[in-house]
């Protein structure tokens, strides 16, 4: 993940001065207005921060091979255009990463269920 979308180089060379404010956060003066720069202009989440989380990063990786091996399954049947995740496929993974996280799904009460579906309008 580089500095293709801004020009950081630039932009240093436009700043009378360029001062580091803190980590990954520098501040350019140009024209006597500040710029600020977040992770030296690349990905703030990966530069600045530690990027996601595992727990996501599995998630996600698990939806993209699952979604991939449904792509080849109905290969014959899939029209060539972008389809969203099936929703088979994105309540698997989140069964299975609560199921990994030790959290069990609570299932409804007759009670609850005729609650959920009493409303006509939301709020």
């Amino acid at each position: 993940h580089f500095d293709h979308e801004i020009d950081v180089k630039g932009l240093r060379e436009a700043a009378s001065s360029v001062r580091r404010v803190r980590p990954l956060f520098d501040e350019y003066t140009i024209d006597g207005k500040r710029v600020y720069l977040c992770g030296e202009g690349r990905l703030v989440n990966l530069a600045n921060a530690e990027g996601h989380p595992s727990a996501v990063m599995a998630f996600s990786f698990c939806n993209q091979a699952l979604v991939i091996a449904y792509g080849v399954a109905h290969r014959g049947e899939l029209e060539p255009r972008v389809y969203e995740s099936p929703e088979e496929i994105d309540r698997r993974v989140a069964r299975l990463q609560l199921e990994a996280m030790g959290v069990e799904i609570d299932i409804l009460t007759p009670e609850q269920e005729e609650y959920l579906s009493s409303w006509q309008e939301g709020t």
